[in-house]
């Protein structure tokens, strides 16, 4: 009989670290009993969703009176704080801890609220991360059982044709100057930085997502296939990240199509742009230079593709599986 893992979900964000944690469930199951316990509250009122963070706490408790699981992951911050299972396995799932760019009443609640995360943190079973600098943030604190897990990339999902970017360009009138993908459409992820430094290029700036912040890109908020066609369609990714990240999982796709990206070094994208071969970018002043030289030089731009490629193509689901099932399987024994 399988051995049963619960799996903790309160986002309804489909981040990167929300499709991580997709790929890690289905690798799972052929081994183990895996049920996602979704307390996202994503039906909602608008009106009310003031209230999420009681319900989430609501959601959390009942899950004591639950059908017990042999193993409880908890998949982000605010399932992290609250206590553990004590009759139970748990391993906590930590992409990244950064309230920086949090609003200010939650920054302010998070200062309250931290040590309890470090304190499951320190009760758990295991701590899973998906980086260097997350595994080192945990060990040089003392814990122990801290595993680094990082992202899988389905190779079968990104056999974008030469056909669909043409198609994609004509229709969003995106023909006759290059793309420059400058990242999600949020402040936090560096948008307006990159607008403003890359403005005056001749080229189309384009941002993905729901609109979050207003800059004068455009910005597409696509459909899986399109965002895909969209990162194979760019002259380049921009990915200046203002936050502690657990990894870019953007800046990865964008290396599987041999887009070559450039990026902050703040937190893991420094391990993940220079294990790439990529370019680093801290300061703003220096970005238009930087892009102009990779848009004017096709050689160089090429060969940081391939780079990039050659990096993230060992990103494979069959290694995802195979070190998620270890820590699981270590945690029961």
């Amino acid at each position: 009989m399988k051995k049963t893992v619960g799996w903790i979900n309160i986002t309804i964000r489909r981040s990167g670290g929300f499709r991580y944690e997709e790929w890690v469930r289905q690798g799972l199951a052929p081994f183990f009993d895996v049920e996602l316990k979704d307390i996202s509250w994503s039906s909602l009122n608008k009106r009310l969703r003031q209230l999420k963070p009681f319900l989430w706490f609501v959601g959390l408790v009942a899950l004591w009176f639950a059908k017990p699981k042999d193993v409880w992951v908890r998949g982000d911050i605010v399932s992290c704080i609250l206590p553990l299972w004590t009759r139970r396995k748990n391993i906590l799932m930590i992409h990244h801890i950064d309230p920086t760019v949090w609003p200010f009443w939650q920054r302010t609640l998070y200062r309250f609220l931290e040590g309890f995360i470090y304190r499951n943190a320190k009760k758990a079973d295991a701590v899973v991360t998906i980086s260097n600098y997350w595994q080192k943030h945990f060990v040089d604190r003392g814990f122990k059982r801290v595993y680094k897990i990082y992202n899988c990339f389905p190779v079968e999902e990104y056999n974008v044709s030469e056909q669909e970017v043409l198609d994609f360009k004509k229709k969003f009138q995106l023909e006759g100057k290059p793309i420059v993908y400058i990242g999600n459409c949020q402040r936090e992820k560096g948008v307006v930085i990159a607008y403003e430094a890359l403005k005056d290029l001749p080229v189309y700036l384009v941002t993905s997502g729901e609109e979050q912040v207003k800059i004068s890109a455009r910005n597409l908020n696509l459909d899986r296939r399109s965002f895909l066609c969209l990162l194979k369609a760019s002259s380049l990714g921009v990915f200046l990240t203002q936050f502690r990240t657990g990894w870019d999982m953007t800046a990865c796709e964008a290396m599987l199509f041999k887009t070559p990206v450039i990026g902050t070094s703040i937190a893991a994208m420094r391990e993940l742009l220079e294990s790439s071969g990529q370019v680093i970018c801290d300061n703003p002043s220096e970005l238009k230079e930087k892009v102009e030289y990779l848009l004017f030089r096709e050689e160089e731009r090429k060969k940081q593709g391939e780079r990039g490629y050659e990096f993230v193509k060992h990103f494979t689901g069959e290694r995802l599986q195979k070190e998620w099932t270890e820590v699981i399987t270590s945690v029961l024994q």
